[in-house]
């Protein structure tokens, strides 16, 4: 008797053994192939952005600047999809490909063609706003400009998201204020007073210095809500967060901003 219960209790221990390597299986091949469709929707999207990188050059200052982070952003999806081993890191490629897609699309109204298709949107873009309003400000000693357009005064555009866990506008604007958050991973003490100056009272922008400052955005109702929570937002930034590491965009030397 007890020398079948050895033998029925091995065959149960054989059925869970079988069941949990078959599941085991399982999983990893739906973990396979969602990794291979989230490479290959990323990759889709980079070959796109590459053509048009390679394919377009700039005639003005806002087309040369714009399609110089096109290119940035090429090299760094590139570099991203390479080295993706789950679908989330494919995915932050395909974002980081997206975001291309704008500048080019910025390049090519700047130099008055033709924009092509609508793109997806970019991750927190809507919540961060759209400059509609000619500004400019006195900041730490320096101007600062602000504007829905292309110009001289005005050739860096940001095409509206999230850097460092904090929303800018979309817009052009007279230099890259965004881009030692977007280094650094991380924004300076002035960064509050500097978004409430250039941006208080613009229809474009539902938000103030003291939700910026919260991270406004994905997760809040609201940016009252936001600045009244005084945390949740992601310091990684939209660039990898913390799969990718702080990131080198071309050098951490951007005309010695001091946020």
């Amino acid at each position: 008797m007890e020398a079948v219960l050895l033998i029925l209790l091995l065959l149960v221990v054989a059925v869970i053994g079988v069941a949990v390597y078959g599941s085991s299986k399982a999983v990893g091949r739906r973990t396979a192939a969602s990794l291979e469709d989230a490479k290959a929707d990323a990759r889709r999207v980079i070959e796109r952005l590459g053509g048009q990188v390679f394919a377009l050059t700039g005639t003005d200052d806002a087309a040369k600047q714009a399609l110089a982070d096109a290119s940035e952003r090429y090299t760094a999806a590139s570099s991203q999809i390479d080295q993706a081993g789950s679908p989330r890191q494919a995915e932050l490629a395909k974002e980081s490909a997206m975001e291309g897609l704008y500048y080019v699309r910025a390049a090519r109204l700047a130099m008055g063609m033709d924009p092509g298709p609508e793109l997806e949107s970019l991750s927190g873009q809507r919540t961060a706003g759209t400059v509609t309003e000619d500004r400019r400000i006195e900041f730490e000693g320096r101007e600062i400009e602000a504007s829905p357009t292309p110009s001289q005064r005005t050739p860096n555009y940001y095409p509206g998201g999230r850097v460092a866990g904090r929303p800018v506008p979309a817009g052009w604007y007279s230099e890259p204020w965004w881009k030692p958050a977007l280094v650094a991973g991380a924004w300076g003490v002035g960064s509050a007073l500097l978004f409430s100056t250039m941006f208080s009272g613009m229809a474009g922008v539902g938000y103030d210095a003291q939700a910026f400052e919260n991270g406004y955005g994905d997760g809040f109702s609201d940016g009252l809500a936001a600045g009244q929570d005084g945390g949740g937002w992601d310091s990684g930034g939209e660039w990898g967060g913390g799969d990718w590491g702080g990131g080198d965009f071309g050098g951490g030397d951007f005309g010695g901003f001091d946020f």
